[in-house]
């Protein structure tokens, strides 16, 4: 209580400091002339009266500093008049602080700009209650080249009855219709356990949500909605609860309303924007019974409070052995089963953590190349500023007091510059945020906050503090001596400061080549990616989608056999060839849509294979796509033996597939190399009726899953054969894009009224969209490098340009000795030749190291591409060559007569 007491004092006396001191002054006054009275009626005479009065109470100065050190804050007082100092310095180099504020409004905004990225990314809480308890649990079945299957019903209540978690939650993520309004609209659903919401911890806004104690087995006809939803499509009504809401021709009852900023968990944008969640037991009418092999969506679960991931993991190992023994039929020791607990914020991230990380590492580099710039040009103003500071020192400056005002000045100049590079940042977050890739992970939670604004004036004060310490402290350690007699007279200067200036450079081009050739690979990967030929001509095609409805009583669906189905998707694809530019026409489920579907679409189907494969083992697992015969000619897939679908294959025909060669080398192969032939082989798909598919042709790869991967096996089945729901028309031709979506609604619409028509693309934006992600890391590191390029050839300029001033009277005398001018040419851009060569050399050990981390981030280029390396620090060198020719030119130019006259 004493310290906070004379804290406050303290304080106090600070902030009314003039006043206390005029107080103790005039006291000063008072006494002495109390005193100088007292002499007066001693006898003496006035002048000595006074002084001897001044000699008695002492050093008035003295005392008074004494007493405003006790009572004030002296630290405070110090730093305000170092502050005050510092800005007039700064006024009279108005250039010298804007150049310096710039270049670090440059670096500090950059970072600043990717942490507002990583942090609603990577950094952010999920916003649900003790978000750390939240996981995900991954079925993998690494035997048979199976990842994330999803989990069974059987595995759900064994994992529930663990007691590792609270809750276990299935989710199943897809489409509904929405019908009852005067257009039927597809809104994105998820049908999910009833401890969904309780496992996430959230409730309604209106209402509630589901019984987490339900045990209905199939669904229990209640719906809770978004509050988006609510708002659009019923007006915001109060007395929603307990309305009807139609949903792919079933009704439901509405039972609560989420709040406005609940967003749902998922990878995708489509998934955290859900509409509307329906519950379910997963065991009843219309789902496949409940057997370990028939797996449904994906698990997430909530840990019991306090039992970290690591030891939940080794639980759930223990319980998965014991399942495996337990039955051993439905675990095959070949399918090496596991479970997998993955912390649902890192999960939600995906493969975007890898892209984030590596381009904070490319501003980061952008930010010291820039702080080492300003560290030089710190380091030529103080050189350029040795007398002053000698002088000071002479007249009795402490170092340390001189120190702190040097750094006072470098972090006032790094703080402006943070400032001005966050005032930048802000101004332009609506222009930036169009730059990010919509798939980006929370993208809607990217905000210049607060908490931005701390970071960017942190970063500036650690950096100052950092990068003007060294020039401080130099400057600090003058030879008052040599520094008088010879600062200002053309010396050399300071050898330690020579030797920093050239240390500084070394570091800012080796740095610039680890960026530079960071970003070459980046480029040279994703312009191969861009460049591979994808087996698919996108070229002039449109994909227009539709939802069939999936009602929970399959005798009420009138789509619920391929042959009903037929009749539908064969008139709209006639009436689609009527409208006006259109050339060919197709239809597929979403997985044939190439590039344009997530992982979580994907159809993956065990693959039994006549005469291989045992019903009971574990088969592999191929991705199903169901297509019509149309479809292989519009997108231009090669067909390489047998034959295609074509329209005499009906429900009632015998099952064919089509499969692409990834598939018939995978699962056909031979001992020659050559691949055994596939067609005529037949196979069965469990998800289908068990009657045997013959494969009756085999199509070239098509990069439809990845531009990355072309070698991913996958099987065609005739649409026509096969029921789907979520369906993809592709039309080719001369299409407007703008009118298309509302024609091809009115001709599916004019067939079936309550199917809704969405999301109309190009398959070039599609293929496009799918490198979005890259070619945002891609431009971001190319523009990174770009500007470390810049501040290098400045850096370089900077320290020649100084070293040519201050050899100017040693370059003047050897003219006049004589000396060729292409001599002092050659001297100086020799300096600058062999800066360029050590910093390239230390770039090019980082550059390997930097290439090595990034190498899964690359395709068709090695990590040490010799072209790319090569050739970059071909740039590198010129850019510094030519930096260097320019004060070397001036250097070449002097006129020895005026030069040393000056000096």
């Amino acid at each position: 209580m004493r310290f906070l007491r004379r804290f406050f004092i303290r304080l106090s006396n600070f902030t009314t400091g003039r006043r206390a001191d005029q107080r103790l002054r005039e006291e000063i006054a008072e006494h002495v002339a109390l005193q100088t009275e007292e002499n007066l009626r001693a006898g003496m005479p006035p002048v000595e009266a006074r002084r001897q009065a001044a000699l008695k109470l002492g050093a008035a100065q003295a005392i008074s500093e004494q007493h405003h050190a006790e009572q004030g804050l002296p630290l405070a007082e110090n730093l305000l008049l170092d502050i005050r100092y510092a800005f007039r310095m700064l006024h009279r180099s108005p250039s010298f602080a804007l150049i310096v504020i710039a270049t670090m409004a440059l670096g500090i905004g950059a970072t600043t700009a990717i942490y507002s990225v990583i942090d609603a990314t990577l950094l952010h809480p999920l916003p649900y209650p003790h978000p750390g308890e939240l996981v995900r649990l991954e079925d993998d079945l690494p035997g048979v080249g199976a990842q994330d299957v999803s989990v069974s019903v059987p595995e759900w209540k064994d994992l529930e009855n663990s007691g590792i978690f609270q809750y276990v939650a299935i989710d199943f993520f897809g489409s509904s219709n929405l019908t009852g309004s005067a257009q039927p609209t597809r809104i994105a659903s998820k049908i999910v356990t009833p401890n969904y919401f309780a496992m996430l911890g959230v409730g309604a806004q209106l209402g509630r949500t589901f019984d987490p104690g339900d045990k209905t087995p199939g669904f229990n006809l209640e719906v809770v909605i978004s509050d988006g939803l609510w708002k659009r499509a019923f007006g915001a009504d109060p007395h929603i609860l307990g309305k009807t809401l139609r949903l792919d021709n079933d009704v439901y009852h509405v039972v609560g309303v989420m709040p406005p900023g609940f967003r749902d968990q998922g990878m995708t944008s489509e998934q955290r924007n859900t509409e509307a969640w329906a519950a379910a037991g997963f065991a009843a009418v219309p789902f496949d019974p409940p057997l370990r092999n028939s797996r449904l969506g994906t698990a997430f679960a909530r840990l019991k409070p306090g039992l970290p991931v690591a030891p939940a993991q080794a639980r759930i190992d223990a319980l998965v052995a014991s399942l495996k023994k337990q039955y051993p039929a439905d675990y095959p020791a070949q399918a090496a089963w596991t479970i997998r607990l993955i912390p649902l914020a890192e999960s939600l991230v995906g493969n975007v953590r890898q892209s984030l990380i590596l381009l904070f590492g490319a501003v980061g580099l952008v930010l010291l190349i820039s702080s080492v710039n300003v560290a030089n040009l710190l380091l030529a103003r103080a050189s350029a500023r040795g007398r002053e500071i000698a002088v000071r020192q002479a007249l009795g400056a402490a170092r340390m007091r001189l120190v702190r005002q040097l750094l006072t000045e470098s972090l006032l100049l790094f703080v402006l510059g943070g400032i001005t590079g966050f005032a930048v940042l802000f101004c332009a977050r609506k222009f930036l945020l169009q730059l990010v890739p919509e798939s980006l992970p929370h993208l809607n939670e990217i905000s210049i906050s607060w908490g931005v604004l701390a970071f960017a004036i942190a970063v500036s004060v650690v950096a100052g503090t950092i990068f003007g310490l060294a020039p401080a402290w130099l400057m600090s350690r003058l030879d008052l001596t040599t520094t008088l007699r010879q600062e200002g007279r053309g010396s050399k200067g300071s050898r330690k400061r020579s030797r920093l200036r050239h240390a500084l450079v070394i570091g800012e081009l080796a740095l610039s080549l680890v960026l530079m050739i960071a970003a070459g690979l980046l480029l040279r990967s994703f312009w191969d990616l861009f460049k591979v030929q994808p087996g698919f001509n996108p070229s002039r095609v449109m994909a227009i989608e539709t939802w069939l409805p999936f009602p929970i009583d399959p005798n009420t669906d009138i789509y619920r056999t391929a042959t009903q189905e037929a009749v539908m998707l064969r008139e709209v694809l006639r009436r689609n060839r009527t409208l006006p530019g259109v050339e060919e026409t197709a239809v597929g489920d979403r997985e044939a849509l190439p590039l344009g579907h997530g992982k979580d679409d994907l159809n993956m189907i065990p693959l039994i294979r006549e005469g291989q494969d045992v019903e009971r083992s574990q088969p592999p697992l191929i991705k199903t796509s169901f297509v019509s015969p149309e479809y292989f000619r519009l997108l231009g897939m090669t067909l390489l033996r047998g034959r295609l679908f074509v329209d005499q294959d009906l429900e009632d025909a015998p099952s064919i597939a089509v499969i692409n060669e990834a598939a018939a080398r995978a699962y056909w192969p031979s001992k020659d190399g050559k691949g055994e032939d596939p067609v005529g082989k037949r196979i069965r798909l469990k998800a289908e009726k068990p009657d045997w598919t013959t494969i009756v042709g085999v199509i070239a790869d098509a990069r439809t899953e990845s531009l990355a991967d072309a070698g991913i096996p996958q099987v065609y089945l005739d649409i026509y054969q096969h029921w789907a729901k979520d369906l993809a028309f592709f039309l080719r031709g001369q299409v407007d894009p703008a009118t298309i979506a509302a024609q091809v609604r009115t001709q599916i619409q004019a067939v079936d009224p309550n199917l809704p028509v969405f999301r109309a693309e190009t398959l070039n934006d599609i293929l496009s969209s799918s490198l979005a992600v890259r070619r945002f890391s891609m431009e971001m590191v190319a523009l990174f490098a770009a500007t470390a390029l810049l501040l290098a050839g400045l850096g370089i300029y900077g320290t020649i340009s100084f070293l040519v001033h201050e050899q100017s009277r040693e370059i003047a005398i050897r003219l006049a000795l004589g000396a060729q001018r292409s001599n002092i040419l050659r001297m100086v851009l020799r300096r600058g030749l062999t800066l360029a060569a050590a910093g390239a050399g230390v770039g090019l050990v980082g550059a390997f190291i930097a290439s090595h981390l990034m190498a899964s981030l690359l395709y068709g280029v090695s990590p040490y591409d010799l072209s790319t390396f090569t050739g970059v620090t071909a740039l590198l060198t010129a850019v510094a060559i030519t930096a260097s020719y320019v004060p070397a030119l001036r250097a070449m130019r002097l006129d020895p007569i005026t030069t040393l006259h000056s000096e």
